[in-house]
């Protein structure tokens, strides 16, 4: 006999192997680049300030510029206002010769004047720095 045929022995060879389930397929499994529940849109203009690019960096330099501008000019308001107080109780002696409670009215204004002017000066700025950078963040979300 040939090995190629199948003789009794082979036949009893196969009768005794018995399976207990039939090979089953793999399971197929879907592969996905990204996530599809995802905002599918970023806006470039994000990209550009996460990524800090020479755009990102220019729209960041933009807004400081702009804060720095303002903030100089409140305080060469504030300073104008300051440096103008002495002159004008220098040019107008009147006022510098009132009193109120006893007190000469220069010494009022230049001694307690200050403080409650320049928290407010402080406060507005605040208040249009911020309102600089919700513009800001609204034109890159736009």
């Amino acid at each position: 006999m040939s090995r190629h045929s199948a003789g009794p022995g082979r036949e009893e060879q196969g009768a005794r192997r018995s399976y207990s389930d039939p090979p089953t397929k793999p399971r197929r499994k879907r592969v996905v680049l990204a996530d599809s529940r995802a905002p599918v849109t970023r806006l470039r203009t994000v990209i550009e300030l996460e990524e800090q690019t020479s755009y990102g960096e220019e729209l960041v330099r933009q807004l400081i510029r702009a804060q720095f501008r303002k903030a100089m000019m409140f305080w060469l308001c504030t300073l104008a206002f300051f440096l103008a107080l002495p002159a004008l109780f220098f040019f107008l002696p009147q006022l510098s010769q009132m009193t109120l409670a006893g007190v000469r009215l220069p010494w009022l204004v230049l001694g307690l004047l200050p403080f409650p002017l320049l928290f407010g000066v402080g406060y507005w700025y605040n208040v249009v720095a911020e309102r600089q950078e919700r513009d800001f963040v609204a034109m890159v979300e736009k």
